[in-house]
């Protein structure tokens, strides 16, 4: 068949996103095509074995599920990396996707908490041309005007320029091409930048004018202005979980693919033991997220300031 084509398809994810995970592979396969193969590659630093067997058993005959153990893999990339205690190392799996796969063109990045509703081969037929990717712009940055001054003051872009990493369409030749990686590493052994987005205050920077935006569909995030349209992806991004909420928008989605994968018990538990006192956590750690925000902003550690004085020692 002439438009047959494999799909690589990659997502990172530990044992506690694992069932949120089994829910987006299940919306995935859904909504493939008998045509087209696609390769799911969970990029992890170890997993148990149930998570394993629960989540390889869901593969078919061609959508196909393959587990990367990446430890030893970036150990060898990068040496070790200059991480603050309270990050993990799983959160920058998607800055070494190019390398760790060199006979892929492009690929398809996606976090666990989501569901896809439309054939990602669409998404991956997507002509990037010559940018390092394909993103949407980030609804929940441009909800807070605090954020804007975030992406402004630490970042030097306009906020609403600012992406969302949580679904990605990866040039993987144009991103070695540009040494994204290298660059990355030498910054983060070199600095130590306070930031609330971590790998995806890093993307934003290093590929800063070099990205093409896509229809938001791809993308659908929580925000206060509503969505209006057909979506393609959901992402149930920042603190709107409906394994939490039962009155969210665009929930329902969730639980339809939720109760056709293995873990849909162990989702139902969850959703019952959030009560409202952790509800409430969540808007305490909005509230957290927004003031640290503001703080970065008019500190001296950040992107900008840093690396615009270090321009000038050079000189």
């Amino acid at each position: 068949m002439s438009n047959y084509k494999t799909v690589p398809i990659f997502f990172s994810s530990d044992e506690n996103y694992i069932p949120f995970l089994s829910v987006a592979i299940r919306s995935l396969i859904d909504n493939s095509s008998e045509e087209n193969d696609y390769s799911i590659y969970i990029l992890n630093d170890g997993l148990s074995e149930r998570a394993v067997n629960s989540i390889g058993n869901m593969q078919t005959k061609n959508v196909h599920i393959i587990f990367i153990d990446v430890n030893e893999r970036l150990k060898s990339l990068c040496g070790a990396l200059n991480l603050r205690d309270y990050y993990t190392i799983s959160i920058y799996f998607r800055l070494f996707i190019a390398s760790m796969f060199p006979d892929y063109h492009k690929a398809i990045y996606m976090d666990c908490d989501l569901v896809i509703l439309d054939d990602v081969r669409n998404l991956y037929d997507i002509d990037l041309q010559d940018k390092l990717l394909g993103v949407i712009s980030d609804k929940v940055v441009s909800g807070y005007r605090v954020l804007h001054s975030y992406t402004d003051e630490v970042l030097g872009l306009d906020y609403r320029n600012y992406f969302n990493s949580g679904v990605m369409l990866m040039n993987l030749d144009k991103l070695r091409e540009e040494h994204i990686e290298k660059k990355f590493v030498e910054i983060l052994n070199k600095y130590d930048f306070k930031t609330i987005a971590p790998d995806q205050d890093y993307l934003n920077f290093l590929c800063s004018g070099k990205v093409m935006y896509l229809d938001t569909s791809w993308n659908v995030m929580w925000s206060k202005k509503k969505f209006r349209g057909e979506p393609k992806i959901i992402h149930y991004n920042m603190f709107k979980k409906p394994w939490i909420y039962s009155k969210m928008r665009f929930g329902k989605y969730f639980w339809k693919y939720a109760e056709n994968t293995p873990y849909f018990d162990d989702i139902s538990k969850m959703k019952k033991r959030f009560l409202f006192r952790q509800k409430l956590c969540d808007r305490v750690c909005l509230s957290k997220l927004l003031k640290k925000s503001r703080e970065i902003a008019l500190s001296d550690d950040t992107f900008c300031k840093v690396l615009t004085n270090a321009k000038k020692q050079e000189v």
